[in-house]
């Protein structure tokens, strides 16, 4: 009998921890509740939830026609700067847990939707760690590449990957609409939800 109670607490459990989880193809497709304090950690949390959302819908339905876009030889394609776009939320939830960027690691391939949902999950943490934070000077940007290690203040993180992935967002909206896939005419940024 007490192995039986045991299993269904571990079952139980665990199926509340799944639950609990949000699903990062769906969790940004609406932005999060706002909190209800204002402190540089929940500024900076809905800062990345309004990234995350705009993120959701500027890759939201996206073909494979789209992501070869590129509106010159020189350019990035859509899928390049979607690569980009990951490259930025790997470094913004590395600052969010406190530890390096380290650009010595090679990273896996990821197919679109796997990599679409990876910078959707990076961005969903980074914005629970923040949210969190009562000192975002604890929050470097440290990067370690194969000529050394480089650490620079949260300001840095302002302008620098969480601005840069609002801007190349806003990238892959323009280039999708080049390639005659336009985001859905309902999203509303302002208030971070689809206009019924």
């Amino acid at each position: 009998m007490k192995k039986i109670i045991v299993i269904l607490t571990i079952v139980l459990s665990q199926a509340m921890c799944a639950q609990e989880k949000p699903d990062p193809e769906t969790f940004y497709a609406t932005i999060p509740e706002a909190p209800e304090e204002f402190t540089p950690g929940t500024v900076v949390s809905r800062m990345i939830d309004g990234l995350g959302f705009r993120y959701y819908w500027a890759t939201e339905g996206l073909r494979e026609v789209d992501l070869a876009y590129r509106p010159t030889a020189e350019s990035r394609t859509l899928a390049q700067t979607m690569d980009h776009l990951y490259g930025l939320s790997r470094t913004i939830v590395n600052s969010a847990k406190q530890q390096p960027t380290d650009y010595t690691q090679k990273q896996s391939e990821l197919s679109f939707s796997a990599k679409r949902n990876a910078t959707l999950e990076n961005f969903r943490i980074a914005s629970s760690l923040f949210l969190k934070s009562a000192d975002l000077s604890q929050h470097k940007l440290i990067f370690i590449r194969s000529q050394g290690s480089s650490e620079f203040p949260f300001w840095n993180h302002i302008n620098g990957p969480i601005e840069d992935a609002v801007w190349h967002a806003g990238q892959v909206v323009v280039l999708r609409r080049a390639s005659g896939n336009p985001i859905n005419p309902k999203v509303n940024v302002f208030l971070g939800k689809l206009n019924e």
